[in-house]
């Protein structure tokens, strides 16, 4: 039986609210026209949007954002409901989570039977230490009918340690939400992204968030894909999906699994393959690799 795993990048666009019912109503929708994936991906930190719920949110500044840690337990409600009542997996983009450690940004992955999967981003963006956030310390994968995934949170799909870890665990699958405030951020992740997929012969799915707002929330630059290898089995730019430029979208795509499988193994470029074929050479310079 053909291994696939259909999947919508759900490109989300910051607007004010006036209620965390606002916020919902907006995710609702953007899930109704992703309706037959099986597995849905908003942006990082899409949650910034509940900020706008104090009236005078313009009068703040950026340090406050951790303030949407407050909705924590609406939004896991919220997306475990939709998951449970959809019957999809839904990467519920990243979230500032308080913990024990601090303020997090963290990855929550919804499955339809209850199941979640949190991911906290294991190497923050400069802008994010402004905040207050710390890092996680850990990656790991996970199970969707049979398909791996691992979660690559924006900036660290431009450290190529962190995907060549989680395709070292299994990984079939990137899923990358992100949020990058200018055209020539969301090309560093774009093109890192391209470049995950082709060095480890796997699919990446990019979702950023959209934003026309003004300070204290920064706007939000990016059209959301789904990539795989540029080799002759895909397109020749990698690009399965694309959406629309800085607008509210959602994309669709079906993977095709067997087919990523047999490109590792006769593809022009067995980059898969490689990278680990000389693993005692990297070892003899690890002491210059960082």
């Amino acid at each position: 039986m053909p291994r696939t795993l259909s999947v919508a990048a759900a490109q989300f666009e910051m607007r004010p609210v006036g209620s965390f019912d606002d916020f919902a109503a907006q995710v609702r929708d953007l899930l109704d026209r992703a309706a037959g994936a099986r597995l849905v991906v908003l942006p990082e930190l899409f949650t910034e949007a509940l900020f706008t719920i104090d009236p005078d949110w313009r009068s703040h500044d950026a340090a406050r954002l951790t303030r949407i840690a407050e909705h924590t337990d609406r939004y896991t409600e919220l997306f475990a409901a939709e998951a449970a009542a959809r019957g999809q997996w839904i990467l519920a983009g990243s979230h500032l989570t308080a913990t024990a450690r601090g303020h997090e940004n963290v990855a929550h992955l919804f499955g339809p039977g209850g199941e979640l999967h949190t991911h906290s981003k294991t190497h923050i963006f400069p802008a994010e230490a402004e905040w207050g956030t710390v890092e996680g310390d850990e990656l790991t994968v996970h199970d969707i009918d049979g398909v791996t995934v691992g979660i690559a949170i924006c900036y660290e799909a431009e450290i190529p340690e962190v995907t060549t870890a989680l395709t070292g665990l299994g990984a079939e699958v990137l899923l990358t939400p992100s949020y990058t405030y200018t055209e020539a951020g969301f090309y560093r992740v774009r093109h890192c992204a391209a470049a995950r997929a082709i060095e480890n012969q796997v699919y990446v799915v990019h979702c950023p968030t959209i934003s026309h707002l003004t300070g204290p929330l920064a706007p939000g630059f990016g059209r959301a894909s789904v990539l795989g290898p540029c080799d002759q089995a895909f397109p020749a730019d990698g690009v399965l999906a694309e959406a629309r430029t800085n607008e509210q979208d959602v994309i669709t795509h079906r993977l095709d699994l067997d087919l990523l499988h047999a490109n590792r193994a006769t593809g022009a470029a067995p980059t898969h393959r490689d990278r680990g074929r000389r693993a005692a050479l990297y070892a003899k310079y690890a002491h210059a690799a960082l």
